[in-house]
This record gives C-alpha cells, sequence and structure tokens, in this order.
C-alpha cells in the first residue's frame, strides 16, 4: 500500500464517529448533490441491472441511500474503522474493506458505481489507475457518478483538508481523465461549494463505453 493511502487510511480511522455524526443526514442541505445520487439511481435501475458499488463509502450513509432508492447496494472503503461502523449502523447491506484501484468485484458486474468525493486524495498521477479499475467492474453501459472539489486554473491543486491532504481537478481535465479511462461523460454539475474551502462543487455522470456508447 502507497504511503498515501496508509495516512489517509489512518486519518479517516481516527475520526469515524465525529465524520459518522456530521453526515448521518444523507445529505441535508445538499439538494444538488442528493439530486444527481437521485438520477444516478434511477438510469443505474433503467440499465436492468440494479447492483452498485459506494466506493470510498465512509460510514455507509450513501450505500443506505442508494439501497433506499431501489439499488442493491455495496460499499467498500479503505479504512477498516470506517467499514465496521457502516455494518453496525446497517447491518442488512455489505461492506468490505478494499482500496478503489483493486475492487474484490468481477469484471462487468455492476451496473453503477459511486464515488462521492471519495477520489479527492488520490495523487493525480494515480488517478488513471484509479478510474481504470472502476470501468472493470462496471459492465457496458454502466454509469459512474463522480464528485470532487473543482478548481478554475488549468492544474490540479493539492490542498489541506480537515482530514488529510486532497486535491481539487478543473472540470475539463478529470472528465477528459474519464474518456481516456474508457467513459463517456454526459452530464455535469458545478455549484458553489457548500463548505467554505472556496473551490466548486462538482458533480461528473459517465458512463462505461458499449451499448450504443461511442
Amino acid at each position: 500500500m502507497a504511503a498515501h493511502q496508509e495516512e489517509t487510511r489512518a486519518a479517516y480511522d481516527g475520526v469515524v464517529e465525529l465524520y459518522a455524526s456530521l453526515f448521518a443526514g444523507r445529505l441535508e442541505g445538499q439538494p444538488f448533490a442528493r439530486n444527481m445520487i437521485g438520477t444516478f439511481a434511477e438510469l443505474v435501475r433503467e440499465t436492468g441491472n440494479p447492483r452498485a458499488a459506494d466506493v470510498g463509502c465512509g460510514p455507509g450513509h450513501l450505500t443506505a441511500m442508494l439501497a433506499d432508492l431501489g439499488l442493491d447496494a455495496l460499499g467498500f472503503d479503505l479504512s477498516p474503522a470506517m467499514v465496521d461502523h457502516a455494518r453496525r449502523a446497517h447491518p442488512a447491506l455489505r461492506f468490505d474493506e478494499a482500496r478503489m484501484e483493486a475492487l474484490p468485484v468481477a469484471d462487468g458486474a455492476l451496473g453503477g458505481v459511486l464515488a462521492h468525493y471519495s477520489m479527492i486524495h488520490t495523487p493525480p498521477g494515480e488517478l488513471p489507475a484509479l478510474l481504470a479499475e472502476q470501468v472493470r467492474v462496471l459492465e457496458p453501459g454502466g454509469l459512474l457518478l463522480a464528485s470532487f472539489f473543482a478548481t478554475d486554473g488549468p492544474d490540479p491543486v493539492r490542498f489541506d483538508h480537515k482530514v488529510t491532504p486532497a486535491y481539487s481537478w478543473p472540470a475539463d481535465r478529470f472528465a477528459a481523465l474519464l474518456v481516456r479511462a474508457g467513459l463517456v461523460p454526459f452530464a455535469r454539475l458545478l455549484h458553489d461549494p457548500a463548505s467554505e474551502r472556496g473551490f466548486l462543487d462538482a458533480h461528473v455522470l459517465a458512463r462505461a463505453a458499449g451499448l450504443g456508447c461511442p
């Protein structure tokens, strides 16, 4: 495991209860993100394969939201303490410890992948391999919803996230990485941040190439 992953895992292990208490409301007060996830769930259901992974699931609140929206949802997280909390909070759902670039999922098994601000700690040079793994587990035509912090500049910006260092991305460059990974971005939402970090909040919906996708 890379040093930055060890740092990220340890940092999130140390804030489980606080993090869970802050986000227990499943995006109350965040209507843009909440509605993008609702759209994602609807489109995944339309593929005929409702199986979806919440990668970087944290305490499992969004995995449970996906289940409530009619998906066969499972959650993966790097932090064993987060996984333990998610299992206790949502005992009817499956949660496993896993790295986002090495998911314990068969090729093409999923109709959807949700990455809700879970790619932000990945150094820019490692993001292509992480995205390739999401494409591997998606069936042709499957959906990815990636949410992240967006910057107006030309390059990713490293910043001091409250838990552990993270990166914001120019939305166009992030979308270009999706294309190179084998995804077709088709919807994008940028909006003023819900926090005071100063970055825009970005949500990009993309479809795995196949079933009519170029």
